[in-house]
């Protein structure tokens, strides 16, 4: 399907069009894999103490967060929901889920926002794996090179021609020539040396991640976990992240877990024998 999809992108060089070929981020049959959005959704925390009524308290505090993993796990129809505490404890379960299924044949594809930490924890978990991918969200990364320049950059003018140039670049999977754009920056644009080497040293350590989305959309293929984004307020963000709400760290998880059972369709299994499925079901 490759070649096809590349003769659509007419209104590339010959020699990008080669740069697109060579991009290191493979292909998938998307019925003969595992897809998992994942992330990690945070709301405010409840404080320890409350004050009491009409006492002067301490300065305000910045402040703290409490958060809760969400994993949306689809293959070909069917779908599943898994929200825990931490990364690690829901990757566990990811596991136990994909083996109960009877999907360790399966690729398996994750489609994550960057985030070093969680990278680094789905490759530790998931190293020994048959056919394992990270794929970085299109959004995020776009919206990493937005900051990034506007960090880096003296002037919208200069921040928008720069980041139209990088998008055009890097939606084609032409991550290097992203990276020289970068370097060859106009110095007296550059009013922050260091925001501009960061960004640079993102794109070096997503390279692996980021795949030629063009021909993704092309061939069908998945570009971003907007569904993951989407779990994430139907699990948290929508009861939990109210005007002058805060929330404990068990009970937060607790009843993302709760609208995660009813949201699987298991809520009867689990009020009446305590137990659930883990049967990916027909997504809604």
């Amino acid at each position: 399907g490759t070649p096809a999809a590349l003769s659509g992108q007419s209104c590339l060089a010959p020699e990008l069009k080669a740069e697109m070929a060579d991009n290191p981020v493979a292909y998938e049959v998307a019925a003969s894999q595992v897809y998992v959005a994942m992330d990690q959704v945070g709301v405010n925390q409840q404080k320890a103490q409350r004050q009491p009524a009409g006492t002067a308290g301490p300065p305000k505090a910045k402040k703290q967060h409490t958060y809760t993993t969400i994993a949306h796990v689809k293959n070909d129809d069917f779908a599943y929901v898994l929200a825990g505490k931490g990364v690690v404890g829901v990757l566990r379960m990811l596991l136990a889920l994909l083996l109960h299924n009877s999907l360790w044949n399966e690729g398996l594809i994750f489609l994550t926002d960057g985030q070093k930490t969680l990278q680094g924890a789905i490759v530790r978990a998931f190293s020994w794996w048959g056919c394992i991918r990270l794929i970085l969200d299109w959004y995020h990364l776009e919206k990493k090179c937005k900051e990034g320049l506007s960090l880096a950059l003296n002037g919208r003018e200069a921040r928008n021609t720069t980041l139209e140039n990088l998008r055009h670049l890097l939606w084609h999977g032409l991550t290097e020539r992203a990276i020289q754009v970068l370097q060859q920056l106009d110095p007296h644009q550059v009013k922050n040396p260091a925001a501009q080497q960061q960004l640079i040293d993102y794109l070096h350590r997503c390279k692996p991640c980021i795949p030629c989305y063009a021909i993704r959309k092309q061939l069908g293929l998945p570009n971003g976990s907007s569904i993951g984004e989407k779990m994430n307020d139907l699990l948290v963000a929508d009861r939990q992240k109210h005007q002058g709400m805060s929330w404990s760290a068990e009970g937060s998880v607790a009843l993302a877990a709760l609208t995660a059972v009813i949201r699987n369709g298991e809520y009867q299994s689990w009020f009446k024998k305590k137990t659930l499925d883990l049967k990916l079901k027909l997504a809604a």
